[in-house]
């Protein structure tokens, strides 16, 4: 990890950072953030540490995971640009239940808990991050409904769409492990569907990277397999 000190002003000038951390700034005036770049493969934070601060995606992606009783890994999301990290369990001021490692060279600014506990005293800051605990909230149990009802050709399609927004731009960027690991089946299951998504003309696959040709075809195949 390389860190980079500014002025906290300097970090939010493009960062993506809504629109209260600069207000807060003006008021405060004596907020301390830092920008710190991760090479991928590095970790942001590890399950069961105390955490020290909040995260925030300026570019790049981090896997957020947990492990199952069986010790593998399961993703729970690909987190990309103008995300948050950590904030729930910092809130909750528990350890963490879950660990963040990068998986694409990320830039992302840290905000010393001490400067959130001053930020969310702001009706403004405690609206938006009791929004984004509610849209989480939704999102675990949407994803608990997939686990238990969708098949693996459905749950595969419907993440396939969602990286697809995360990564925008390029291709999607994920070893076959990973994606399998995100899905919730075994990588040989994940090769095969990939196979026939390719032969259906769904997706292209170049080396490891998987480009989306066409979301409306596996947006069927997720309502199909519903």
């Amino acid at each position: 990890m390389i860190s980079h000190q500014t002025n906290s002003l300097e970090l939010l000038e493009g960062s993506g950072l809504p629109p209260f951390f600069k207000f807060a700034l003006d008021s405060l005036g004596n907020l301390s953030f830092e920008e710190n770049l991760y090479k991928k493969g590095e970790v942001v934070f590890r399950i069961g540490n105390m955490p020290h601060g909040l995260f925030f995606i300026k570019s790049g992606k981090v896997k957020i995971f947990k492990y199952r009783g069986d010790g593998k890994e399961q993703i729970l999301t690909i987190a990309g640009k103008g995300r948050f990290l950590g904030y729930k369990d910092l809130l909750a001021g528990r350890r963490y239940t879950s660990g963040a490692i990068v998986i694409e060279d990320a830039l992302i600014i840290f905000i010393p808990n001490k400067d959130f506990q001053d930020l969310i005293k702001s009706d403004e800051a405690s609206d938006f991050f009791t929004r984004l605990l509610c849209q989480d909230l939704i999102e675990v149990e949407e994803k608990m409904v997939s686990m238990a009802h969708k098949s693996v050709r459905g749950r595969l399609a419907e993440s396939l769409l969602t990286l697809n927004d995360t990564y925008s731009e390029n291709g999607i960027e994920l070893t076959r492990e990973e994606l399998a690991n995100l899905v919730g089946t075994a990588k040989e299951t994940i090769s095969r569907l990939l196979s026939e998504f390719k032969a259906d003309n769904l997706i292209q696959i170049e080396g490891r990277s998987i480009e989306v040709l066409n979301p409306k075809g596996l947006d069927r195949i997720l309502n199909f397999y519903s």
